[in-house]
């Protein structure tokens, strides 16, 4: 087995240094020798030999189980290496990769009921545990970081007004959420543009968190939040916004998605969609993570949104892609998570814990190193509802400033 090791993971790893220690004992190190060295260990020969028959998956299962050891360094370092390779998938685990391919239409057959179990899998678990690592806001989507050292409250405030702005919102606007989470986004709209929202979200936890911050910040006239499947609200609406969403939505269901977004939205409306992207083409979601983070779903390819898009006559009116804001929303999540991550052991466990802290680092590590993106899509039904430039944008994000200092969103979680 230790020979197999060495020689397979020789062939995949070539830049950095990492030193492996077997579970015989043997210790061999792969790499160029660049970059601080880590080193890891395998305790156990089941370990050595899943990791050779499936390595996207039981990289992260031993580190789960505690029989892949990060001796030096951190899991984040050793992603980091792992996804910095020439070869994004081992050359020997392709065959593999093709076949999920091909299965993967099934893995994100979407309904309504399996969509809000899959949801529950994740959203619903104890509400303590985002606010370990979130902003107060509990923000948990791509932040917008305007200068290098904004913070990430700050810079999830940034994210609210770029989005609020790029949606021309106006007083008495009827907004549709979709996707609207512990009801950030929501409230800001309500609060600072005098929108009336309406939220719709397929987890029970997060929907008690949102109206009861509505009821708060005495927004509940305004800001209203139902456990509804976007597929069975009642329209139109002004303006549709649906940040962070799009991903648990599944390929087979986007043209449902936007004919369904099409018939809600107003004809002089406006929709923007905001969703984490890949861009070197389709692809599949990393079975680690389809099974023990986000059952169901998928990050798609531009070339994968488009068409759906036009099939549904809608009109594309901008596309900005976030590259490494997302990288950096991750990298403070772990951060945080890790200086507090003694409480999520009391929570739930260790091996709880080590699955979360694996998977913000390899998060962060897929934007860091791989190609992977948000993109903001901003749609219309027809021709000039937009400016033909892109300057109301920022005038729009320094009207809201203005808005912000004069009655300062407060950030307290009823719940949280």
């Amino acid at each position: 087995m230790d020979r197999l090791l060495r020689f397979f993971l020789n062939r995949f790893v070539r830049r950095g240094s990492i030193t492996f220690v077997t579970a015989d004992g043997s210790t061999f190190i792969c790499g160029d020798g660049t970059g601080e060295p880590v080193r890891v260990r395998l305790t156990t020969k089941q370990a050595e030999s899943q990791l050779l028959l499936d390595p996207e998956m039981a990289l992260g299962e031993a580190y789960m189980d505690g029989t892949f050891v990060v001796e030096q360094g951190s899991i984040a370092d050793v992603l980091a290496i792992a996804l910095d390779q020439p070869d994004m998938v081992p050359r020997w685990a392709k065959l593999q990769w093709w076949l999920r391919y091909l299965i993967r239409n099934i893995q994100q057959f979407n309904p309504r009921e399996r969509a809000r179990n899959n949801v529950a899998r994740h959203y619903d678990l104890d509400g303590r545990l985002y606010s370990l690592f979130l902003d107060a806001d509990k923000q948990y989507s791509c932040a917008y970081f305007e200068t290098p050292d904004t913070t990430l409250d700050d810079a999830q405030l940034a994210k609210k007004r770029h989005v609020t702005a790029k949606l021309l919102v106006e007083r008495g606007h009827s907004v549709l959420d979709i996707g609207s989470g512990w009801g950030g986004l929501g409230l800001y709209l309500a609060e600072m543009t005098g929108a009336n929202v309406t939220g719709v979200t397929l987890s029970t936890e997060q929907l008690e968190v949102s109206n009861a911050r509505a009821a708060e910040k005495k927004l509940n006239q305004s800001a209203k939040f139902l456990l509804r499947d976007y597929r069975d609200i009642p329209g139109p609406f002004d303006r549709i916004v649906s940040v962070g969403m799009f991903e648990h939505v599944g390929i087979d269901h986007y043209d449902t998605f936007f004919k369904r977004c099409a018939e809600l939205l107003d004809a002089d409306g406006v929709m923007l969609l905001h969703a984490i992207g890949r861009s070197e083409g389709p692809g599949i979601t990393n079975p680690w993570i389809a099974k023990h983070i986000f059952p169901g779903g998928y990050i798609p390819a531009l070339s994968e949104v488009l068409p759906a898009i036009e099939r549904a006559g809608l009109l594309v009116c901008d596309i900005e892609i976030l590259r490494l804001h997302y990288a950096e929303t991750l990298k403070a999540w772990r951060e945080r998570f890790m200086a507090r991550r003694e409480e999520a052991v009391r929570l739930y466990d260790e091996r709880f814990a080590r699955m979360w802290e694996f998977y913000l680092a390899s998060s962060e590590m897929s934007f860091r190193k791989q190609n992977m993106m948000n993109f903001q899509i901003q749609i219309t039904k027809r021709q000039g509802i937009v400016p033909i430039t892109r300057d109301y944008i920022s005038r729009g994000e320094a009207k809201l400033r203005g808005v912000e200092r004069g009655q300062r969103p407060r950030l307290q979680i009823a719940g949280g």
